[in-house]
């Protein structure tokens, strides 16, 4: 089961798995053709299902050499209870399966064969592919050797390439135009298009109180972030609104992959969890360049040097760093502010066994207040600091340049 937020390319890279791997593919899709949902009514039965499958696939499926892919499974709930059944009487058959929309469905209590099925979460591009994508390969393999004192020597085009990066974002599609050559006025397009995709999601999938009150937390979410306190706070998306008024629309957005919400905790005990005060939390997009798209962040920023960096208080550089965790880790992280809110760190990870604080600085100033407020507190095993300056190993953190810490965060799992 491959998940992720719509336009993240999980179709392509299954089809491109098939093409590669197999000698065939039956691909159906349940949003667009209606009629698959008809398979999965009725008797669950593996041979009654494989049939139908290959008819709407126009295709013989011969286990172990045909890939089986049933797209956004979720617009066929009983497809999800379906895959129970093939796990179990007819596991010689291949089958992957992709959800845009799994979790908001799973969150309807559509039922699910839990065991059964192996999941892989699909984000959009992190740096490293992005790098590889525009064809700097060699940089992006000089950043996974983490040969710091020869990538220092290439600091400046890093750079130059993250810039354009936490412009263009990582959805597939933007990345590809970006690479033929297209202006950044025609990267925009498709990313504001993506956007209107997603807007049309809150009213297809949501009731229509619900999809109001997404649409209202959606499009608050830059003036969220842009506060100086990035804090998430009701009073932002509308005056006096309840808490329990928009739980549902949250959830929603959480559930389709559109945010990562980063929850709070007071103190770095463990279990984390029991320390953490869910009521309070930032929420992050998916995706960098939608992020921008969705603020009217210009083009021209580009031209600033470094003063993308510091774009909302700093808030496209936390929003870049939170990406690449979520797309090295598998894992949302939590952030730290005591209860006395004296002092705040960016992020926290768990990491052999301990919790890891990590500060984001959008400049070059190593002055680490919140970091050393906490390091003084707590006294991590560990600290990481992730700035645009070189890569420093001092007595009790180490800075790691903003363009590597993707690889870094792979190599220290």
């Amino acid at each position: 089961m491959l998940r992720g937020a719509r336009q993240v390319g999980k179709t392509w890279l299954l089809k491109e798995f098939a093409r590669s791997d197999y000698e065939n593919v039956a691909y159906v899709n349940c949003e667009r053709d209606k009629s698959v949902a008809s398979i999965f009514q009725g008797d669950l039965v593996p041979d009654r299902m494989l049939q139908g499958l290959s008819i709407a696939a126009n295709t013989t499926i011969a286990p172990g050499t045909t890939l089986v892919i049933i797209d956004e499974i979720q617009e066929a709930p009983n497809a999800l209870t379906a895959l129970k059944y093939f796990a179990e009487e007819r596991p010689e058959v291949h089958i992957a399966a992709a959800g845009s929309l799994l979790g908001v469905a799973l969150g309807a209590n559509a039922s699910f064969p839990v065991g059964k099925v192996d999941f892989i979460d699909l984000h959009p591009l992190d740096f490293d592919e992005y790098l590889r994508a525009t064809g700097e390969t060699q940089l992006a393999d000089l950043v996974i050797q983490q040969d710091w004192p020869l990538i220092t020597s290439y600091a400046v085009r890093l750079t130059e390439l993250l810039r354009q990066y936490m412009y263009v974002g990582g959805m597939p599609e933007v990345v590809a135009r970006h690479v033929a050559g297209d202006s950044l006025n025609d990267v925009r397009a498709v990313q504001l298009n993506i956007l209107h995709g997603y807007r049309n999601d809150f009213g297809k999938h949501a009731s229509p109180a619900v999809s109001l009150r997404i649409a209202e937390v959606w499009g608050s979410l830059p003036g969220q972030l842009a506060r100086e306190h990035k804090r998430f706070v009701l009073g932002q998306v509308r005056k006096s609104a309840r808490a329990r008024e928009f739980q549902d629309a949250l959830q929603w957005l959480t559930d389709a992959g559109l945010v990562h919400r980063v929850t709070r905790y007071t103190k770095p005990g463990n279990p984390l969890r029991a320390y953490e005060d869910a009521k309070i939390f930032k929420l992050f997009l998916h995706d960098i360049g939608l992020l921008g798209a969705l603020a009217g962040l210009d083009a021209a920023v580009l031209l600033q040097g470094a003063g993308i960096f510091d774009e909302f208080k700093g808030a496209l550089t936390e929003q870049y760093v939170l990406q690449q965790i979520v797309a090295a880790r598998t894992v949302v992280p939590m952030y730290w502010a005591p209860d006395d809110a004296k002092a705040e760190l960016d992020f926290s990870i768990e990491h052999r066994g301990a919790l890891v604080p990590i500060e984001v600085k959008a400049e070059e100033n190593l002055k680490s207040q919140s970091l050393r407020s906490y390091i003084n507190r707590f006294h991590p095993s560990e600290a990481w600091r992730f700035s645009l300056a070189n890569y420093r190993e001092q007595q009790d953190m180490v800075n790691v340049p903003l363009y590597a810490i993707g690889p870094w965060l792979k190599d220290n799992h």
